[in-house]
């Protein structure tokens, strides 16, 4: 619980700490850029649906490749 607690507190300043440097300096203060809206991830990737579709696409590929792999070293190469 300790632990918990601590983390919690090292994350919040950590986050906050930008805000207190932005209050101190002077100047015109510039508009902040807002996180565009209408995409699924911070990362804007798309969908769920689109996130799973390539996961399993990249997955059946690695798994071929996997296999692959696994047929050649079953047959020693020929000199």
């Amino acid at each position: 619980m300790k632990t918990m607690f601590c983390a919690i507190s090292l994350g919040a300043l950590f986050a906050l700490s930008p805000l207190g440097a932005m209050a101190q300096s002077t100047g015109v203060p510039e508009p902040m850029q807002v996180a565009q809206a209408g995409t699924a991830h911070a990362g804007g990737g798309g969908s769920h649906r689109s996130h799973v579709r390539h996961s399993r696409n990249a997955h059946r590929v690695q798994a071929r490749a996997g296999a692959e792999h696994v047929r050649q070293m079953r047959h020693p190469p020929h000199n």
